[in-house]
């Protein structure tokens, strides 16, 4: 009996179904390249122009689409088979990873190939990051099961964030950025598989015929006339615009602050991975009644707090345990905000709301990534990390007051 509970708690119940396992084990090979791809896209960025405002542009190139496009997506996925899609944009994703690496391996690479390609995953995206949210619930055979299937997702893509950059980090020291790109496009075949093996019920792939501009409207008004979900946006759009941007200058810190190479800028994110590792096994464990405002706001002011502590800091272990707070404050706003709105939100809804969240999530992040990087070239990127984690302080001092209270969240 004894090890019976005790594997219950080891191994979560949505494992057991099958269509969320394989959609659990391909996500995870992936991402693991993917981070391994962004590591090594803002440090040929960095190494090619020693620029940190082309950092910020090539951040907000690869985001910005999903700003304008993935509104329009939301209401594509609540007509259209969902499962296509996703296996539609690992193929193009896989071909755009693979191009890079062609690229890069025949020294062929500029910043314009990187600025365009970069464009062109974040076309891919915009409509792949809110049909995985939706995807999420439908791969889930008991729904009580939805907030751990949504938690254990974070665990992954975070776990993922922590072994992708410090792989990365080795293999651009010793071989260069080129084959973490075709380490990446190699990986994508582990997803395309799973997809493909994922077997659907036929009520999960109903496909709405009303007018389309009706509802792109309908999901903007159901969004924003409804408190609670427009709280978690508002929140999540100043996480997002201040402390998101992180990552594009800690090159920076990496070289010209803290004196190291490839392999310290990978230990840094991998530092950051590893919080938000812990952050999303401590959401795994946490009652859903506990995800709440209060986290978010706390979360939020403790990254804040963070930011400023590694903005000032020229200490690689100080820094190190910095961005480890910072991954796991990160991760509980994140992933509280999406599994909260996964649990209120009407489904027949969820394509459209899940794509505001991206919206707010990623979409913002783009300007946050130019605004950084713009002031990290005029002021330094210490102050700069200052100035952003004072902001989410701010933020989180005047959400507190005005957000709704808990018990309204579950009702």
């Amino acid at each position: 009996m004894t090890k019976k509970l005790l594997s219950a708690k080891i191994i979560p119940a949505v494992l057991n179904s099958r269509n969320y396992r394989l959609f659990f084990i391909g996500q995870g090979i992936s991402r693991i390249g993917t981070w391994m791809t962004n590591l090594a896209t803002v440090w040929l960025v960095y190494q090619l122009t020693h620029s940190a405002l082309m950092l910020g542009i090539v951040g907000f190139i690869s985001q910005i689409p999903c700003f304008f496009l993935t509104p329009f997506a939301g209401v594509i996925l609540d007509r259209c088979n969902i499962h296509k899609l996703l296996i539609l944009t690992q193929k193009l994703a896989m071909f755009q990873s693979l191009m890079l690496a062609t690229l890069t391996l025949s020294n062929s690479i500029n910043i314009w190939y990187i600025i365009g390609l970069s464009l062109f995953q974040g076309l891919i995206d915009a409509f792949d990051s809110p049909a995985r949210d939706t995807f999420i619930k439908d791969v889930v055979d008991k729904q009580e099961d939805l907030t751990n299937a949504i938690a254990l997702n974070f665990v992954l893509v975070t776990g993922a964030r922590l072994i992708g950059p410090a792989v990365a980090g080795i293999i651009i020291v010793s071989l260069g950025s080129g084959y973490c790109f075709l380490v990446d496009g190699i990986s994508y075949v582990a997803v395309i598989l799973a997809l493909s093996n994922i077997k659907l019920q036929t009520q999960m792939l109903a496909i709405q015929k009303t007018n389309f501009w009706k509802q792109f409207k309908e999901g903007f008004s159901y969004t924003f006339a409804n408190v609670h979900i427009r709280s978690i946006l508002q929140m999540l759009a100043l996480f997002s615009l201040f402390a998101m941007p992180y990552p594009t200058i800690v090159p920076i810190f990496a070289s010209e602050i803290l004196h190291g190479d490839a392999s310290t800028l990978g230990f840094l994110t991998a530092a950051a991975g590893l919080g938000a590792l812990f952050g999303g096994i401590y959401l795994n464990i946490r009652p859903i009644e506990l995800h709440s405002e209060k986290l978010m706001v706390f979360a939020t002011a403790i990254c804040g707090i963070a930011l400023i502590a590694f903005g000032i800091s020229n200490i690689l272990w100080f820094s190190l345990l910095m961005s480890l707070t910072i991954g796991f404050s990160g991760i509980l706003e994140i992933a509280s905000s999406n599994t909260t709105l996964q649990t209120i939100v009407e489904n027949d809804k969820r394509g459209r709301v899940m794509s505001l969240f991206t919206v707010t999530f990623v979409g913002i992040q783009p300007f946050g990534d130019l605004l950084t990087g713009s002031l990290a070239h005029k002021i330094g990127a210490p102050n700069t990390l200052i100035i952003c984690g004072s902001f989410c302080l701010m933020g989180a001092f005047l959400f507190a007051k005005h957000f709704p209270i808990s018990s309204e969240l579950q009702t």
